[in-house]
């Protein structure tokens, strides 16, 4: 039997390891056939492409200038120039405070007797100030939200519920301090009266009642009881009947509701706990209409 060594000296020897001189000739003659139909479809590709390009640009040019697309770009480019330029602002120079002093008061809840009911760690009142927040953006109002658990400070420091205003005042405070820019202060919360007391159906929606508190207890009185005045008023003009008015309070018990650290301060109830998140949410959106109104002014 052959080895591996002779059978492939074998294979050698049978078939040269040279071609012949008409294989060369001929592999050759196909080479340079293939390559010359290789260079005519590069040809006609880049052809192609470069038509594409002048078809696009002309097309392009028509609808700028004979279609209105000119008009078309100028606003999606200012949309996009004011959308960032109102970002920039709502971080550098807020205008509104939004915040909660009691903030797992929770809406939705029907039929029962019981306190902790009423109250919610997740959702609560801190959804309409989130959707206040939302609503004055899109109006380029710029505003800070703030959601802090201050009843759960309350509970981790073994406090009182009548010490929430205490504990909410060293968060304004620190705002304050920092963002001299801001002109409203809004501490939002909502009612525990019946929902009869509560809703006003305005052109076939159901909306959360608000009202407005002002502490007559802080050298700020005037000026706060005049803000409230005003925003009651707005309301009123853009959605008749929505505002239950403004009210006084803090004599008895003696309480500032840290209205005393700012111009322009309020509380405020939008609605009650028998009202939906729905309902509120519509007078959150009412209220931002307010507050562009009377900035705008």
């Amino acid at each position: 039997m052959q080895n591996d060594k002779e059978i492939f000296d074998m294979i050698k020897g049978n078939y040269p390891q040279y071609p012949s001189e008409n294989f060369i000739t001929s592999t050759e003659t196909k080479l340079r056939q293939k390559a010359r139909r290789m260079n005519r479809n590069w040809k006609v590709k880049r052809i192609s492409a470069i038509s594409s390009g002048l078809l696009f640009f002309t097309l392009s040019l028509s609808w700028l200038f004979l279609f209105d697309g000119k008009e078309t770009l100028t606003n999606v480019l200012t949309s996009n120039e004011n959308e960032m330029l109102s970002s920039v602002v709502n971080e550098k120079d807020p205008l509104v405070f939004i915040y909660h002093t009691h903030n797992t008061e929770t809406y939705n809840v029907k039929n029962s007797k019981k306190a902790e009911d009423t109250y919610s760690e997740t959702k609560n009142v801190t959804l309409v100030g989130e959707e206040l927040s939302k609503a004055l953006k899109e109006n380029n109002i710029s505003n800070i939200h703030d959601n802090t658990d201050f009843l759960g400070i309350l509970e981790e420091q073994n406090l009182s519920f009548s010490n929430a205003y205490n504990v909410s005042r060293l968060k304004l405070q620190e705002i304050l301090n920092e963002y001299k820019s801001i002109k409203m202060v809004l501490d939002i919360h909502r009612d525990s009266q019946k929902r009869s007391y509560t809703t006003v159906n305005i052109d076939g929606k159901d909306y959360a009642k608000i009202s407005f508190f002002v502490s007559k207890t802080t050298d700020n009185y005037e000026a706060n009881k005049a803000f409230a005045e005003r925003l009651h008023e707005k309301i009123e003009k853009l959605y008749p009947g929505l505002s239950k008015g403004v009210f006084e309070k803090g004599e008895n018990p003696r309480n500032t509701y840290n209205q005393d650290l700012h111009e322009n301060s309020l509380s405020l109830n939008i609605g009650g706990h028998e009202n939906t998140f729905e309902e509120a949410y519509r007078t959150a959106d009412a209220l931002a209409e307010a507050i562009k109104e009377i900035i705008n002014e």
